[in-house]
């Protein structure tokens, strides 16, 4: 619990400083709550052994001080501790890294709704609460596609390892709790997965929801490429043409993302004020400066050299 208390103590000086001095020192406040917040959850986690309760109280923490303090990067967490508590997790072992989804039906359906909810509140609450409503939508939505990745290789039998416990990763109470209860097979999460990419990737074309569009096709080029592996395997022609397959792929998603640019600033992501980032207003300025028809408003003198003058 050392862990635990260091991170109380860390997260009351962070919101002080948060709270009574943010003109001055208002990204120390941040990122001394931040660092606080990592603390406290990772002893509670620790102390309970990751259970349920303590990912549970990480995500209402992460929430509370998200909301508290307006920080994007702790609302980006309040999901992934959510999905912890439902049994998702990452791993690594020599040159292996792992996704773990243990109820992918369930994970779609929550962390669906929770996406929906979120977006539905960004749409009703102020600018400044509005980015952190959005944050949650999206890291919800990456979620969801994760559930349908897994559900998409293995099916799944919903609740399975909540109604098992520690003895669902014994082979013989798996095969006899399967055999009596529902299941899932691998066809649904990939038609599923296939029929919500296209509809939400179209919505978020059509209203012009960039990032959206990008995750949208990057997981749909997913299921695709493992659909295509799973079938043909690694044989030299699979590779190949799934490798040829990539360049029209490609060629695709830039003309979705061109599409809406305007004739004279093509540089620009969207006609939405706001949505322009920093590389595109690079792209404007050189647009404009190398414009056969630019006229400076100011005289070319203004940006002359002065005279250099020697000194004896």
């Amino acid at each position: 619990m050392t862990g635990a208390a260091l991170g109380v103590a860390v997260t009351v000086i962070g919101l002080g400083i948060s709270f009574l001095a943010a003109e001055q020192w208002g990204l120390l406040g941040t990122a001394t709550t931040v660092i606080g917040a990592l603390l406290l959850a990772g002893g509670v986690i620790g102390f309970v052994e990751a259970d349920f309760a303590g990912l549970a109280f990480s995500a209402l923490l992460f929430l509370a001080l998200a909301v508290a303090i307006r920080s994007n990067f702790l609302m980006a967490l309040v999901p992934l501790a959510l999905a912890g508590a439902l049994g998702s997790s990452t791993g690594y072992r020599h040159a292996v890294y792992m996704l773990t989804v243990n109820e992918p039906s369930i994970t779609i359906a929550f962390f669906a709704l929770l996406a929906g909810a979120a977006y539905i509140v960004s749409q009703h609450v102020g600018q400044a609460y509005q980015q952190l409503a959005i944050i949650f939508a999206r890291v919800s939505l990456i979620l969801v596609n994760f559930g349908f990745w897994i559900g998409s290789l293995w099916g799944d039998y919903p609740g399975e390892t909540w109604a098992q416990g520690e003895d669902h990763r014994l082979w013989s109470n798996r095969e006899a709790w399967r055999a009596a209860h529902l299941h899932v097979p691998e066809t649904a999460f990939i038609v599923g997965w296939a029929i919500v990419i296209i509809a939400v990737g179209a919505w978020a074309a059509r209203t012009n929801r960039r990032w959206v569009v990008t995750t949208a096709a990057v997981f749909g080029a997913i299921e695709f490429y493992t659909q295509w592996f799973e079938w043909l395997g690694a044989e030299p022609w699979a590779i190949i043409i799934g490798g040829l397959t990539v360049v029209a792929f490609a060629i695709v998603v830039v003309a979705v993302q061109s599409h809406g640019r305007s004739p004279r600033d093509g540089h620009r992501l969207s006609q939405k004020p706001g949505l322009n980032t920093g590389a595109s207003r690079v792209a404007a300025c050189i647009k404009t400066i190398t414009d056969r028809n630019f006229t400076p408003e100011a005289p070319a003198t203004r940006f002359a050299r002065p005279p250099i003058r020697a000194f004896a």
